[in-house]
C-alpha cells in the first residue's frame, strides 16, 4: 500500500482516528503494507497455524513509527493468538502483556446503545421518544431543540449536535500542556452537554451522519432517568456481570487504569520537540458514556461476539443495531447503534474505533463472529497515520491482496 503524505499532527480527536483508521482500510485491495522505510521487523512465533507474521509485523512497524507499546488479540478458526510490541512502561520497560487492561475509548459506545436498546424491548422507552420527553429542557438554545432529536438519532450519530471535545477550550485542554494542569477537572454530564449546546447544532437531526460523542453523554442520562440507578450500575449488571467480563469497568471518577496495566503516553501541540508525557491518570468524567471504558482485548472480543451473535438483545433490538447509514467519507463505512460496520478484502467485520489522549484502539469482530481483532496503542500520537489500519489490513486481508 503506498502512504500518502500527510499533514503535521495539529489535533488529536476521534473524528481523526476515525479517518486515519478507515483512510488505510479503504485503501486494503492494495499491496499489503510494507513496514516503514528502514525498520526492523521482529517475526514472532505465530499461534499453531494461526499464520499472524504480517500482523506481527505491523504491530513492529507501530512501534518503530513511534508507538510506545501496541498490543492485539486475534481470535479464528485456529484458536486465539496475542501478538505485542514494544513497552507497557517506558521507565520500567516491561513488555505489554495480554491481560493488561487499558482505556478502551470510543469503544464503550455499543455498550451504551446495547442498555438503550434492551430499555426499548422491556418497553420502558422507544428509540423513536425524544430527547425532550426524558430530559426536559436539557438541549435547548443556539439552534438546539431537544423535541425534534430522537433517541435513535443519538445513537446513530445523526443527532447533528455540535461535537462538545471540539469546542476550542476543551480541546486546548486536551491537545496542549494545558492538559496537565486540567487533567483532574470533574465534569458533570449537564456541563458537557451546556458546553456543546453553546454551539449551534452541524445540521437539522436526522438528515446525515456526523460522529459525535456529545450523543451519548445524553443517552446515558436517558438510561438513568428510565431506569432511577446510574448508567454504571446499569451497564454492569446488563452486560459486564452476565458476560463475565471481569477486567471491564467503568471507572467514574477513578484516576487511573487497575492492575495489570501499563502506562499511557502523548505529546502536545504546544511542545515543538513533541516531548512524550505520561498522561495515564487522570479523572474521565469528560469522557463519561463516550470514552471513558477500561477493559482487556478479551473482554471486548467476548462482548462484542455475544453482541453480533445476539445474546444481548432480541430479534427486533438486533435488527435495530444492524440498521446503519453511510458515513459519507468515501470508505464505504456505515453506523449502526454504536457500531460501525465495514467490509474488507471481501469481509464484513462491526466494531469501532477508540482514542482519547494517550490511547488508540479498534475492536472488530466479523459478521459470522468467526475471525475477531482488538488492537491497542499505548499512545494517541500516530493516529493521524495509517498505523492502526495497517494491523486491521494485515490480519483481515490474504498476504496475496
Amino acid at each position: 500500500m503506498t502512504k500518502r503524505p500527510r499533514s503535521p499532527r495539529t489535533v488529536r480527536t476521534a473524528r481523526a482516528v476515525l479517518a486515519a483508521f478507515l483512510t488505510a482500510a479503504a485503501m486494503a485491495g492494495a499491496a499489503p503494507a510494507p513496514a516503514p522505510a528502514g525498520a526492523t521487523v521482529h517475526v514472532r512465533p505465530a499461534a499453531r497455524g494461526g499464520g499472524h507474521e504480517r500482523t506481527q509485523a505491523a504491530l513492529d512497524a507501530a512501534v518503530k513509527a513511534g508507538v510506545p507499546g501496541a498490543l492485539a488479540r486475534v481470535r479464528d478458526a485456529h484458536g486465539t493468538w496475542n501478538g505485542s510490541a514494544g513497552v507497557a512502561d517506558l521507565h520500567t520497560k516491561r513488555p505489554r502483556l495480554a491481560v493488561d487492561r487499558f482505556r478502551a475509548g470510543s469503544i464503550g459506545k455499543p455498550f451504551t446503545a446495547t442498555v438503550l436498546l434492551q430499555l426499548e424491548a422491556e418497553h420502558r422507552l422507544t428509540l423513536d421518544d425524544t430527547v425532550e420527553k426524558w430530559l426536559p429542557g436539557l438541549v435547548r438554545g443556539n439552534g438546539n431543540d431537544g423535541s425534534r432529536i430522537t433517541l435513535r438519532h443519538l445513537l446513530q450519530q445523526t443527532s447533528g449536535l455540535f461535537d462538545y471535545t471540539t469546542d476550542p477550550e476543551v480541546l486546548r485542554n486536551l491537545t496542549t500542556t494545558a492538559f496537565l494542569e486540567h487533567r483532574y477537572d470533574r465534569w458533570t454530564p449537564r456541563r458537557i452537554v451546556r458546553t456543546a449546546t453553546a454551539h449551534a447544532p452541524n445540521f437539522a437531526p436526522g438528515t446525515r451522519y456526523a460522529y459525535t460523542p456529545t450523543g451519548y453523554v445524553l443517552a446515558a442520562l436517558v438510561v438513568e432517568k428510565a431506569t432511577g440507578r446510574s448508567y454504571e450500575e446499569e451497564v454492569e449488571r446488563r452486560i459486564i456481570a452476565p458476560l463475565g467480563l471481569h477486567s471491564t469497568r467503568l471507572p467514574r471518577h477513578e484516576r487511573t487504569v487497575p492492575a495489570p496495566a501499563g502506562r499511557s503516553y502523548s505529546w502536545f501541540t504546544d511542545e515543538p520537540d513533541r516531548r512524550m508525557h505520561d498522561v495515564t491518570d487522570f479523572d474521565p468524567s469528560l469522557i463519561r458514556a463516550t470514552g471513558d471504558l477500561i477493559s482487556t482485548g478479551a473482554d471486548l472480543d467476548r462482548f462484542l461476539t455475544a453482541l453480533l451473535q445476539g445474546r444481548l438483545l432480541p430479534p427486533a433490538q438486533q435488527r435495530e443495531l444492524r440498521t446503519t447509514v453511510p458515513t459519507g467519507d468515501g470508505s464505504g463505512a456505515a453506523y449502526g447503534l454504536g457500531l460501525f460496520r465495514y467490509t474488507l478484502c471481501g469481509t464484513e467485520v462491526w466494531g469501532h474505533t477508540g482514542l482519547f489522549v494517550g490511547t488508540q484502539s479498534i475492536a472488530f469482530v466479523s459478521a459470522d463472529t468467526r475471525h475477531s481483532l482488538v488492537l491497542n496503542f499505548n499512545t494517541d500520537t500516530v493516529s493521524d497515520t495509517d498505523a492502526a489500519g495497517d494491523v486491521f489490513q494485515a490480519e483481515f486481508c490474504p498476504a496475496s491482496q
